[in-house]
């Protein structure tokens, strides 16, 4: 029946599809978009099988950890997007939005005692996994989980990789069979839909469907949330077509410059597609299909050789062959970590060099310690580290090259390595965009040691985790006007604590 690769699809229960439900449901929580995209494949493929409506269901909670407005508005806007887009369609769109913690509970189960089959989203991360776990233990017909997240299915992995070079060797050997797989870029193009016409009543009349309007009246739909509304939108604005926008920009504009000029902070030619990526407002087939388009290659360019090479396998440019494998290897090993590994956000989940050696210099002095409060306020002695803190307070992201350096300036800069993490996760789950997600995990951890090797010499604090110092930052690239451009730690509307 499926064009969605079995491999993409595992059960989240072990209950029959009702033939006599009045609908097909797809509980939209990770790929937030409507193309390019694997579930929403799949729940038509049931729908036009069954000969029964579509209902997609894009709730948004408010009881997650570090829910804010900036977090939400992101979401919000891609869900207005989602709203416009399916507007006139024959599916039956519902994004609700919970006004305070809990308020939601019920409400899957209510509606999917009304369907034939759930399908919802494959997320490795967060609190997403316990969220369709415990889902699929309540409703009473079969929940299909569905992974759209990368190019390779997160399932043709058996193991956890614990370097880049590895996973890089794996992928080499089993990604070009799947490189053919893609989700259709509109998958409602020609469906064969029965129309959905209304929802139950009593659903609507405990969960209400919130309105296009309010959807679209900016941050004025947030004020009645139970959220942290300390944490103010940004200008970033969420959805597929900023995140499209983004993409051809960057392709037609900073490609060219992308291995010459992505480590430099006064420059911007980075995709800044890392927010969209995360929350499923553009998948990683779309950015592929779009870059090899571009530049005219395909998987006849492809090396038969399986090195683990970072470069010379994709039989592309210089550019290509870096950008791809930021965004597939890097990207997707993270994935890897968070399926394979339930501790993946654990200190003890390092490797065992760098525990040891974080270990055996707990104790040693540190030239400054600062605290939670400190860091958050970007209150330490460095203006290089100041600056990337204001930035991720203002814009919700930190420059790619500086977000590794501010990762380790944490750690040489608090009483202990397991302390350190906590200060880490804790500013980038509360501040970025992009956090909450394994690819930021993946960049944490490499702070600590993950991924990586023993370096020498040995330092204070650091033993052979891989040290980095704003003073070598400062001579290879050129900061002095990245300085300026966030000199102050203060930005509008944020309030950090007494």
């Amino acid at each position: 029946m499926s064009s969605v690769p079995a491999i993409r699809i595992r059960s989240g229960n072990s209950l029959p599809v009702r033939q006599d439900g009045d609908f097909v449901l797809y509980w939209m929580i990770a790929s937030r978009r409507v193309t390019w995209n694997f579930a929403l494949d799949r729940a038509v493929e049931w729908a036009e099988k069954l000969q029964k409506p579509l209902v997609i269901l894009e709730a948004l909670r408010c009881g997650y950890p570090w829910a804010s407005e900036r977090i939400h508005r992101f979401v919000l806007d891609g869900m207005a997007e989602n709203a416009c887009w399916l507007e006139g369609t024959d599916v039956l769109y519902y994004p609700y939005l919970e006004p305070e913690p809990n308020a939601g509970k019920g409400m899957l189960a209510a509606l999917a005692s009304r369907a034939c089959v759930v399908v919802t989203d494959d997320f490795p991360c967060f609190f997403l996994p316990r969220m369709v776990a415990s889902a699929a233990r309540q409703v009473r017909v079969l929940i299909e989980v569905v992974d759209s997240n990368g190019l390779l299915p997160m399932r043709q992995a058996e193991r956890a990789y614990p370097t880049a070079y590895a996973f890089r060797r794996f992928l080499q050997k089993e990604l070009p069979r799947h490189l053919g797989e893609f989700p259709k870029a509109n998958a409602l193009l020609n469906a064969k839909l029965t129309k959905a016409t209304v929802l139950p009543f009593e659903v609507l009349k405990r969960w209400p469907k919130v309105s296009p309007r309010l959807l679209n009246s900016g941050d004025r739909v947030l004020a009645s949330i139970s959220l942290d509304h300390e944490i103010p939108a940004v200008e970033t604005r969420g959805g597929s077509t900023p995140a499209q926008v983004l993409l051809r920009d960057f392709l037609r504009n900073k490609f060219a410059s992308y291995v010459e000029a992505r480590n430099e902070p006064e420059e911007n030619v980075t995709s800044e597609l890392s927010p969209y990526l995360h929350f499923g407002h553009i998948s990683v087939h779309q950015i592929f299909s779009e870059l090899t388009t571009q530049e005219g290659w395909s998987p006849d360019h492809l090396a038969l050789r399986t090195t683990g090479s970072r470069s010379g396998w994709w039989g592309a440019s210089q550019n290509t062959e870096a950008f791809l494998d930021q965004v597939i290897t890097w990207r997707e090993l993270g994935f890897n970590c968070c399926q394979m590994r339930k501790d993946y956000d654990q200190f003890e989940s390092l490797p065992a060099w760098a525990l040891k050696t974080l270990r055996l210099h707990t104790r040693d002095e540190r030239s400054y310690v600062y605290t939670l409060e400190k860091f958050e306020r970007a209150k330490t002695h460095d203006p290089l580290w100041n600056a990337a803190q204001t930035q991720l307070l203002r814009e919700g992201r930190i420059h790619n090259y500086l977000r590794m350096l501010w990762g380790k300036k944490i750690l040489e800069w608090t009483r202990s390595p397991a302390k350190a993490l906590e200060i880490i996760v804790e500013l980038n789950n509360k501040y970025a965009l992009d956090g909450r997600d394994p690819n930021s995990y993946s960049g944490i951890f490499w702070c600590l040691g993950r991924y990586d090797r023993p370096w020498g010499p040995e330092r204070p604090v650091f033993g052979t985790v891989r040290y980095m110092s704003s003073e070598n930052t400062a001579r290879k690239f050129n900061v002095r006007g990245y300085i300026r451009k966030y000199s102050s730690p203060s930005y509008e509307g944020v309030t950090l604590g007494q």
